[in-house]
C-alpha cells in the first residue's frame, strides 16, 4: 500500500513539472529574441518610405495594409518561402 502511494505522488509530480517546463516554453518571448523583430518592422517601416503610394503588400507569407502609415500585417502562413515585399494595391491616381 504505501508502495502505491508513493508512486502515485512521484507521478503527480513529475505530472506537475512536466505543465511547468511546458508552460514556460509557451510564454510569449521565451525564445525569441527582440533584435529580429525590431529589425522587421524597420524593414516594413523603409517598405512603407520607399513606396508610399502602396497600399496592401506581401512578402509571399504575410499580408499586410498600410493603415494611417503603419503596417497591419497577418500572421505568417505555415511553410512559406519569405521574399522581397511587393505592392499589390497602389493608391488610385
Amino acid at each position: 500500500m504505501r508502495q502505491s502511494s508513493i508512486r502515485v505522488a512521484l507521478c503527480l509530480a513529475l505530472a506537475i513539472a512536466g505543465i511547468t517546463a511546458a508552460h514556460a516554453a509557451d510564454t510569449p518571448g521565451a525564445d525569441a529574441p527582440a533584435q529580429p523583430e525590431q529589425a522587421q518592422d524597420s524593414s516594413l517601416q523603409a517598405f512603407i518610405r520607399a513606396n508610399p503610394d502602396c497600399l496592401e503588400f506581401t512578402d509571399q507569407c504575410s499580408h499586410c495594409a498600410v493603415v494611417n502609415g503603419v503596417a497591419e500585417c497577418s500572421t505568417a502562413e505555415i511553410a512559406c518561402i519569405k521574399r522581397e515585399n511587393q505592392c499589390t494595391r497602389r493608391i488610385a491616381n
